[in-house]
């Protein structure tokens, strides 16, 4: 494969590597919010929400639409929803392998 495409994954992937980023994008699951929805739904500072909002934009995860003073955030992409189902999906079947593991050594 191209070492091109590697790198640009590479590139996504450590988008995905911040908790609150993922909250964002989840929180976003149900369609477009606002900077100031999603403030209070993550319990977060504005400025920090923005910070990975602009992250996020920029690595093309999610688009804007601005309606007068606001502007909406939305998931570009559903796959991206997707995709981050799927490690999810994995990483509740390990823990599931842990406690049953942890079951039998008890």
């Amino acid at each position: 494969m191209d070492k091109k495409i590697f790198e640009m994954h590479a590139e996504i992937c450590k988008v995905f590597t911040n908790p609150k980023r993922l909250e964002i994008i989840s929180l976003l699951r149900d369609g477009e919010k606002t900077v100031n929805d999603l403030t209070e739904l993550a319990g977060v500072p504005q400025a920090n929400v923005s910070q990975h909002l602009t992250v996020l934009r920029q690595n093309n995860v999610v688009t804007t639409r601005r309606n007068g003073a606001n502007i909406y955030y939305k998931i570009a992409n559903p796959k991206i929803l997707q995709a981050c189902d799927l490690m999810r999906e994995v990483l509740l079947e390990k823990l599931a392998e842990n406690e049953e593991l942890v079951k039998r050594m008890l």
